[in-house]
């Protein structure tokens, strides 16, 4: 990775790579879900998360480069610890709370990949490209914003 536009590449193929291990891992967080309000919430960013994926294959179509991934170390390990906490809990409530803080952790990587990549879209010219990275952005930060409302709202009483 010598340049910047290796680097935007790179990035987009790591977030490409993310993005499929979340679609994998949703569906089973909101089958563990207790809470109803839960379960909805990784039922809907699972729909949002195969728009972002779509978004990012159109970006890759955009630099005229194949749509693949490349292994994330950082996002392994996040899902890694989030189905440790879902084999482990034994408290529904409890294992709730859990997956909230695991989901967040996801969330917060990808918000940090998203921003990342639509400022060197910006700054690299790829200016088609950005519309979709900061839609796919702003998608995670609202989901952030939703998980930590149920967290805060009712969620995390219901665990302590």
């Amino acid at each position: 990775m010598k340049t910047l536009q290796d680097l935007f590449v790179h990035f987009l193929r790591d977030i490409y790579f993310a993005e499929k291990q979340v679609m994998k891992t949703l569906p089973k967080m909101a089958r563990k879900a207790d809470s109803d309000q839960l379960r909805a919430a990784f039922e809907e960013h699972l729909v949002e998360t195969e728009q972002q994926i779509a978004n990012l294959e159109e970006v890759f179509g955009q630099l005229g480069l194949k749509a693949r991934g490349v292994t994330c170390e950082a996002i392994l390990g996040i899902i890694e610890e989030g189905k440790a906490i879902m084999d482990e809990a034994e408290d529904p409530d409890a294992l709730d709370a859990g997956m909230i803080a695991s989901a967040q952790a996801v969330e917060h990587y990808e918000i940090t990949r998203y921003g990342t990549l639509a400022s060197w879209a910006e700054t690299l010219g790829h200016t088609a490209a950005i519309p979709l990275l900061r839609a796919n952005l702003d998608q995670e930060y609202a989901a952030d914003r939703k998980l930590t409302d149920l967290a805060e709202g009712t969620l995390n009483r219901e665990a302590a």
